[in-house]
């Protein structure tokens, strides 16, 4: 027989203990019901006592007559008395005071539930959410993944509305770098509380993701970098297979390496994503007990169970193991016990046998929680869902609504195998092809750190006049576009003489496909601004990758800025490509351009000639151009005057705007043997080489119109010689029109803004440059 009162109360007790047995609905929603918990709990103090004493009164009748339970009748001399009515009456004494001491237990809970649950009423205003699940021990955890995930409402503090979250990141090189964003973009996406990344970076990435950040400008985020290559000498001395090399073994000084004031971080592998608010996972912190100082999430692989193949020897983990690609660190009591010897003394013993490490740091942290188990505290799988080859992924998630981080910790990364592995990739792809411009959202009620440059943004705007006609182009200027540096691998060894000369140019999608064509043309080191999209970007990259020719050229650097806003920022894309050289010299070209074969070479020996070192020269590569799709490229100047004489080609611009490039002089440069110099005239905007120093493009000219005439006017004020190279020559290809020429043509209001903006260019030129720009004034009079 079984007392109601004490099956109703275990079960109870169970529910609140494990978080087990919750109903499906009540997973995928994960919404604590907190108030449904107490009602039940009020009803089990109403009925279980009631239920035990009609058990207790059913049980006193025997054969349909009463058992009496008085004393007088239980005593031994008592003619109902008999042996097996003594043991029973024991056994229900027993349990009852078993009923009692439970219910006395449960009135407790049920007290502490009351006191609190006004704080929660309040709190939907200064929390987010009370957080979930999470099991410390083993078997719980088995269950769980049997049973679903579940929530544990209302056991765990929430966290704080405005309560910053610190996220440690190890990152090295040009792929981490883009990985790390994608894995930003999700945290963002999710989260609603102040985040402050904690990025262990190389120069590399410290580059990219520096510039990257300083331009997304999203509220409430605050990154610190730190040097890995300073990190190097810590770990250098374990021998490690595995393909993050050395980067893959930092985690284990991040007690040492981040701030002393921070008492706990969660660390993220650069391959995570986040299907969740990372507030959850920061709230499983409140839930370590006793030693407990790292939270790991168990391997879902059979590596470390040595079965994988024939002689098989991993290092040495406790059942499974532990992956380490999602890890919570308390570190302040990392730091008390000592966590720098501990892990040294662990390795150092092992490598006696071991020889290396075959996955870096989980290897490490595996042998640790051998020796001292008590250390970890077992998150659930969901935490990492593990994207590898043969691994128990599947058992993690029933719904969608389970997912809430995927780990492609396979270097076969979105072609491993699974199940439902197009689900995560497209899960994945989103994220990568999201517009990040969307996530500078402010958090509303938090106070964020005062951001200077954000400050200067918002006071320059706000002097703009929003009902002036030309508004949107004076916006454009002060518009901070988001940039990625750097998108793909880039490598350049400078040149010994110190004359080395990059290209320079930018580009929009519809122009991807004269890259091949240049670099074909050009192999000297180039740098191009890309004026693409998030998800542009992607296909970008995918172009990029299967392009022999774009992949066999390490000395390319491809730095993405991102679109916003409705005009081609041409001048601030010129301005990035520019300020990202790692040459001496640069030749200031445009995309739809090819050099002629050899230019790279013969522009060296130019500045050595011509002492560009030295002195303000810009040298002018005369620029041709043809109507026909198929050209015959000509090798030579001989071949190309021929081509001119046949009608082939042209001087460029000579039919719409012969003024741009009338002063190279044209006729001279036919029988020009040496260089020679050029005055300059109005609306002049030849293409040139000249030294790294020189003034940056002016922002305000955005679209189609003046936006290399400015910056041509501009280094004649600064007294630059122009010098025609003779044997130099650059042809124009054919294409269609852009959007900004197009629109140019047909709006009359864009062309009144752009001679607004020429004259306000004119009149700084003079206050820049005093009487000698006055010049300028005049000629643009006399045009």
């Amino acid at each position: 027989r079984v007392i109601c009162g004490k099956l109703w109360t275990t079960r109870f007790r169970h529910r609140n203990s494990t978080g087990l047995g919750i109903s499906t609905s009540e997973r995928m929603l994960g919404i604590c019901r907190g108030r449904r918990k107490f009602l039940a709990a009020s009803l089990t103090l109403l009925f279980v006592p009631a239920f035990t004493w009609i058990y207790l009164f059913s049980g006193s009748f025997e054969d349909g007559k009463a058992v009496s339970l008085s004393p007088i009748e239980s005593q031994p001399h008592s003619p109902h008395y008999t042996a097996s009515n003594q043991r029973e009456r024991e056994s229900l004494e027993i349990r009852m005071r078993e009923v009692e001491e439970e219910n006395r237990a449960l009135r407790k809970q049920l007290s502490l539930a009351q006191s609190r649950s006004p704080t929660h009423r309040r709190g939907n205003h200064s929390k987010t959410y009370s957080m979930e699940e999470g099991t410390g021990d083993s078997e719980s955890l088995r269950a769980g993944i049997v049973a679903g995930n579940s929530s544990e409402c209302g056991q765990q503090p929430a966290v704080e509305k405005c309560e910053t979250i610190h996220v440690a990141i190890v990152c090295a090189g040009y792929n981490a770098s883009r990985d790390v964003v994608t894995l930003v973009k999700s945290v963002l996406f999710h989260r609603r509380n102040p985040l402050h990344f904690h990025l262990i970076a190389d120069a590399i990435a410290k580059q990219i993701l520096a510039t990257l950040f300083q331009t997304w400008m999203v509220p409430a985020v605050r990154i610190d970098f730190y040097d890995a290559d300073e990190l190097k000498s810590e770990v250098s001395w374990i021998p490690n297979k595995h393909y993050s090399g050395i980067y893959g073994l930092m985690k284990l000084v991040l007690t040492k390496t981040l701030p002393s004031n921070l008492e706990r971080v969660i660390v993220l592998d650069t391959d995570i994503t986040f299907a969740t608010d990372i507030a959850e996972l920061w709230a499983v912190f409140h839930k370590f007990k006793g030693q407990q100082v790292l939270g790991l999430v168990e391997n879902q692989s059979d590596w470390y169970l040595g079965n994988l193949w024939k002689n098989h020897r991993p290092w040495p983990a406790l059942g499974r193991g532990y992956n380490t690609g999602v890890i919570l660190l308390l570190l302040d009591k990392l730091r008390k016990m000592k966590w720098e010897q501990m892990w040294r003394l662990t390795a150092e013993r092992e490598l006696m046998s071991m020889l290396s490490t075959s996955l870096a740091d989980q290897d490490i942290f595996n042998a640790v929680i051998k020796q001292n188990p008590f250390l970890v505290y077992q998150l659930p799988c969901f935490w990492n869902v593990q994207l590898s080859d043969h691994t128990r992924s599947e058992q993690c998630y029933r719904d969608v609504s389970d997912l809430k981080v995927i780990h492609w910790n396979s270097p076969k990364k979105l072609r491993v195998k699974n199940k439902h592995v197009e689900f995560f990739r497209n899960l994945y792809l989103t994220f990568l092809e999201y517009d990040g411009n969307l996530l500078r959202r402010e958090l509303f009620g938090c106070p964020s750190e005062a951001d200077v440059n954000s400050e200067n943004l918002q006071k320059q705007l706000s002097e703009l006049d929003e009902d002036d006609l030309c508004y949107e182009f004076r916006r454009e200027r002060f518009t901070v576009h988001r940039t990625h540096l750097y998108f793909l691998h880039y490598e350049y060894e400078p040149a010994s003489d110190n004359t080395d000369v990059t290209l320079v140019a930018q580009l929009s999608m519809d122009r991807l496909q004269m890259l091949e064509a240049i670099c074909k043309h050009w192999e000297g080191p180039i740098s191009l601004a890309l004026y693409l999209s998030d998800a542009e970007a992607q296909q970008f990259l995918r172009y990029a990758q299967g392009s022999e020719v774009l992949m066999s050229r390490r000395n390319v650097g491809y730095h993405i800025v991102y679109k916003e806003g409705q005009f081609y920022p041409v001048n601030l894309l010129r301005n990035v490509a520019m300020k990202h050289i790692s040459t001496p010299y640069m030749f200031l070209s445009d995309i739809d351009f090819l050099p002629m074969y050899g230019l790279y070479e013969y522009l060296r020996k130019s500045v050595i000639q011509l002492d560009l070192a030295n002195t303000k020269k810009a040298l002018i590569v005369p620029a041709f151009e043809t109507l026909r799709y198929r050209l015959s490229f000509p090798k030579s100047k001989a071949e190309l005057l021929s081509m001119l004489d046949m009608g082939t080609l042209f001087t460029f611009r000579y039919h719409v705007w012969t003024k741009g490039h009338a002063p190279t002089n044209f006729a001279k440069w036919r029988t020009a043997t040496t260089p020679y110099q050029v005055e300059w005239e109005a609306d002049f905007e030849p293409y040139v080489v000249v030294r790294r120093d020189c003034p940056e493009y002016d922002r305000r000219f955005v679209g189609f119109g003046w936006n290399k005439v400015a910056h041509i006017m501009e280094l004649d004020a600064q007294e630059y010689e122009f010098i025609v190279l003779p044997n130099a020559y650059m042809i124009h290809m054919p294409h269609a029109p852009s959007f900004d020429i197009t629109k140019f043509r047909s709006n009359k209001q864009y062309r009144i803004c752009l001679k607004t903006l020429k004259e306000e260019f004119q009149q700084d030129m003079s206050r820049r440059y005093g009487f000698a720009a006055l010049k300028y004034l005049t000629a643009e009079n006399n045009s």
